[in-house]
């Protein structure tokens, strides 16, 4: 399996592998955090337009709640190119990201009055502390 891999692995990812400078610019955090806000908003509205969709792919397609979370999808992938664009390495942005899984449950809490039990705020504080450290 291994040799498959090495013969394999250049033929799919053909870009040279070159270290990168772990000094990620602060304004590049900060898009990752608002792409995870706006992820989770896709989310929200996304289960919004999935609870009133009536029916097959054309109900979905004309959905406005399905298509507002299609448009925030579209902005984070914009925001995950401005920040990579600004100097941000992939290590240190994308577990920012997983904040993602944080806002969903708090919109949930919010909106659907989802509660949020103490083994979430435990996950919700090692998804944090995973943050911190891979951003070390």
């Amino acid at each position: 399996m291994s040799v498959l891999v090495v013969f394999v692995a250049p033929a799919i990812f053909p870009f040279k592998i070159r270290r990168q400078d772990v000094n990620t610019p602060a304004s590049s955090m900060l898009l990752f955090l608002i792409a995870s806000v706006l992820g989770a908003i896709g989310q929200f509205l996304y289960k919004g337009g999935a609870d009133t969709a009536q029916g097959g792919l054309l109900s979905y397609v004309t959905n406005i709640r399905i298509l507002l979370g299609v448009v925030c999808y579209g902005a984070v992938m914009v925001l995950f190119v401005a920040a990579f664009k600004r100097g941000g390495s992939l290590a240190v942005l994308y577990p920012i990201y997983a904040s993602t899984f944080i806002w969903a449950a708090l919109i949930s809490a919010f909106a659907f009055g989802t509660p949020i039990k103490p083994i979430n705020v435990g996950g919700m504080a090692l998804l944090i502390g995973g943050m911190y450290c891979m951003g070390r």
